[in-house]
């Protein structure tokens, strides 16, 4: 199986940058996020049976990749049998199966009901111990890409704190503005900022935009009051937003569930996209957001991982896709993405159904 593509007229890294501009295109740009099993059935259905990440992004046509410096220093934190630790973090892992397969879940929280002491002296990792020189091999590997650093999950303070803490230690400690909790965070966060400005530096010009993410939203309200994300989290992604002007690269930022409650804010601190549009969720549907911000910002998902994708035929899928884009299209600044990771219980047919539609609706005329 193939998807089949159509001729083109503009590089990767020009089609994402004037996506970003709110600017005419070929086509829209094209993401992809999948969960393993399905990311493999996929790619044994392009004719990829090793599963190879870029190989498949090359199949669908994805316009952009993401670089970043990886940590090389000594593991911080213990290891427990059974788990994955992350060495960055300090968060575990458990696998848990599930009739499609399964996935690696959050567990065993280092600083769940934790006290002051061990909050404000749980380790962080000094920027000096991350592998700038690998950024290079990356760039070269990806010179045809438009390319990005950060991801939906810098500095996602609410969820990267939750991984280590729990999420109901978090929310209170937030909403208290417990003083070691927020300490910890402001640690992290400069932690965070250092190696994207360091890599920023490095590779100045080389890097076209910064993916920052952050989770406000549950399906039909917000997650947090708008006054705790504007005292407590929006000066933070304002730190990551005015490095980025300072490179002079534009800012995407993901956030799931019902969201643009938070946009105008986003709008304000110069956030130029929003990412994981997911349509189902209060207040998120295309027309809604073309509507009310078409005009400041570009949007990336819509395509929802929980409907037709997962549920339905293909001719319901092509249905799905031909109308987003008539919608999203409107006015320039899309890029078509699924709303979430697609799920393993999704029929690859369905996904390659998906990919085929974008290139038969998603060029401009």
């Amino acid at each position: 199986m193939i998807v089949k593509k159509y001729k083109e007229t503009m590089s990767h890294k020009e089609r994402v940058l004037k996506t970003f501009n709110l600017e005419k295109t070929d086509r829209v740009t094209i993401g992809y996020e999948a969960n393993p099993g399905i990311h493999m059935g996929l790619s044994k259905a392009l004719g990829i049976s090793d599963g190879n990440k870029e190989l498949v992004l090359q199949a669908l046509g994805v316009d952009y990749r993401g670089v970043s410096a990886p940590y090389i220093g000594l593991m911080l934190f213990k290891t427990l049998p059974g788990r994955r630790t992350d060495p960055v973090d300090g968060y575990n892992m458990r696998w848990v199966e599930h009739a499609s397969g399964g996935y690696w879940d959050f567990c065993d929280f280092p600083l769940a009901n934790a006290d002051d002491e061990t909050i404000e002296n749980f380790p962080v990792p000094n920027p000096d111990h991350f592998d700038y020189e690998a950024v290079e091999q990356q760039l070269s590997l990806y010179k045809d890409y438009a390319i990005y650093v950060g991801g939906a999950g810098v500095p996602d303070v609410i969820n990267s704190t939750a991984r280590i803490m729990g999420m109901e230690d978090t929310l209170v400690n937030l909403a208290i503005e417990h003083e070691p909790t927020i300490n910890f965070i402001n640690k992290r966060m400069n932690m965070r900022l250092d190696v994207l400005e360091r890599t920023l530096d490095k590779y100045r010009g080389r890097i076209d935009f910064m993916w920052l993410g952050e989770d406000l939203g549950t399906q039909h309200r917000p997650l947090i009051s708008p006054e705790m994300y504007r005292k407590v989290l929006k000066p933070i992604h304002k730190r990551f937003v005015d490095l980025a002007k300072t490179y002079n690269i534009p800012v995407i930022i993901h956030s799931c569930g019902s969201s643009s409650w938070a946009y105008e804010e986003f709008i304000e601190m110069g956030i130029k996209g929003v990412d994981s549009i997911q349509p189902e969720a209060a207040n998120m549907s295309p027309k809604y957001l073309k509507e009310r911000f078409g005009s400041r910002l570009c949007f990336r998902g819509c395509i929802s991982t929980g409907g037709a994708l997962a549920f339905g035929t293909i001719e319901d899928v092509k249905k799905e896709v031909k109308n987003t884009l008539e919608i999203m299209m409107d006015g320039y600044g899309y890029h078509f993405a699924p709303a979430h990771a697609i799920q393993d219980n999704t029929p690859v047919e369905n996904v390659i159904a998906m990919y085929q539609s974008v290139y038969d609706y998603g060029f401009y005329r």
